[in-house]
């Protein structure tokens, strides 16, 4: 498809043989007041010595916290300023099709300087974060990808909180950016980086009053780490996954038991601040080598002699709930391809190789014709999606524009929260369960980059 017939098809809402637009109307937002993005080269001190090229909405700054209200209208303008195309994804956002942010799928690349309108008004409060959804690997290792908090509409009753965007950025000792993959890493669990951050430092120390109650929202925006995430000091509790309140207790993070959390999750943590003053909360990765310790917080100050039991609880979002009684069980394989291909390039990249594929079929590029849905969907009926895992390799798989919750594994005891990224572990099968409540065609992926442009990709059509 070319560009103005992309751009007149849009207009028109009639259907292609790639993708499919929905008309569906976004309530109230010419209210709303727009918020203005530039997405530009950006230069940063990370690794000791300033790190050129890499990619924000401010020449000096990581991507900035957006913070949105729950049921209210939400407006954004991005504009373009790199070579590159590109496009923004809200990852875990329930949106209208139309603005899911994804290439030939619901909209046109974002040329160089061109200015795109997102628009919605997000009907779940929570965590979740933004990034490009065209030159993904490249855009993404570079550094775009930020954080997104959705307020409740009434406070919960903490004193503070501390949001850390947690990612890696692959950097030589010169601490300029090095090949972001090998071919030989992206046909297995991925590539990681060299330096680990937390909002683009190594082990920020955040001080919060003694005895303070705080909300501490970890997210996982890396191309390729899965976190084993545990907490040393104060103890707290979970509170959400993955932006919604949690339904089915989460134990809390431990050296023993850590918290796994691949790219794309997050998790929200009550803190109790401890009561001694200097005294701090360590979070950490339980890594293969020795434990690293990723964020600190510190007490400091006269203590407020706070309770967890202060909290009120999170409010539950308007989920609708599948019925498993009558939900069809439809099956996707996830694993290495079967064939080899040379993936379509597009305007948004390709990584030049297929080592993945769902239902033994790699995707064969962003921009490729003829590529039909994974599955079809009857729009306001209950699914199970059984997702199952024929590789030795982790694969966090995310779902756009829908919100699912485990119910059995063939491996281990899964919490039944509320989530729109499921991580398969090695041989693993899952069972999802979710109501097909929003129309459209919703990209459908693994979030290991390497391993969504290489293959494990495709999308789901709900109508």
């Amino acid at each position: 498809m070319q560009r103005r017939e992309f751009l007149r098809f849009c207009a028109g809402g009639s259907a292609g043989a790639v993708l499919s637009l929905t008309g569906v109307s976004i309530a109230t937002t010419a209210a709303a007041e727009p918020l203005r993005l530039r997405i530009q080269k950006a230069r940063y001190t990370i690794n000791g010595a300033v790190t050129q090229d890499m990619v924000s909405l401010s020449q000096d700054q990581p991507p900035p916290v957006l913070r949105m209200k729950q049921h209210e209208p939400f407006v954004v303008h991005v504009t373009n300023d790199l070579e590159d195309y590109t496009a923004m994804h809200w990852h875990g956002i329930r949106v209208p099709n139309k603005m899911d942010g994804v290439p030939y799928l619901t909209q046109w690349p974002i040329a160089r300087k061109e200015t795109w309108r997102y628009a919605f008004t997000p009907e779940d409060a929570g965590t979740y974060w933004y990034h490009p959804h065209c030159m993904t690997m490249e855009q993404m290792a570079r550094g775009l990808t930020g954080v997104l908090i959705v307020e409740e509409r009434e406070s919960v009753g903490f004193d503070t909180e501390t949001i850390v965007n947690l990612r890696d950025f692959r950097l030589g000792e010169d601490s300029q950016f090095i090949k972001f993959f090998s071919p030989r890493m992206a046909a297995r669990s991925g590539t990681l980086g060299t330096v680990m951050t937390a909002n683009w430092k190594q082990n920020p120390v955040y001080e919060h009053q003694t005895g303070a109650l705080v909300r501490l929202r970890l997210v996982a925006t890396d191309v390729t780490r899965i976190y084993k995430l545990f907490a040393t000091g104060e103890h707290g509790k979970v509170i959400a996954i993955d932006g919604h309140p949690v339904r089915d207790t989460v134990a809390w993070p431990t050296d023993v038991a850590p918290h796994i959390m691949g790219p794309g999750q997050r998790i929200e943590l009550a803190i109790k601040m401890p009561d001694r003053e200097g005294a701090e909360v360590v979070i950490t990765h339980q890594s293969g080598q020795a434990p690293r310790p990723l964020v600190t917080l510190r007490s400091v100050g006269a203590p407020l002699k706070r309770n967890l039991k202060d909290l009120h609880t999170l409010p539950a979002n308007p989920v609708p709930e599948p019925d498993l009684k009558s939900a069809e069980v439809v099956e996707f394989v996830f694993g290495w391809t079967p064939q080899s291909m040379k993936p379509n390039n597009g305007y948004c990249g390709s990584l030049g190789y297929t080592f993945w594929s769902i239902d033994r079929k790699p995707w064969p590029g962003d921009a490729a014709d003829g590529t039909k849905p994974l599955a079809e969907l009857k729009l306001g009926r209950s699914y199970i999606l059984r997702l199952r895992n024929e590789s030795p390799n982790a694969h966090p798989i995310h779902l756009h524009g829908l919100t699912f919750r485990p119910i059995r594994s063939n491996q281990r005891n899964l919490p039944s929260n509320w989530t729109d990224t499921a991580l398969l572990l090695k041989n693993e099968t899952i069972d999802i369960a979710l109501v097909a409540s929003n129309p459209g065609d919703w990209a459908f992926h693994c979030h290991v980059i390497e391993h969504q442009k290489t293959g494990l990709a495709g999308f789901i059509r709900v109508s």
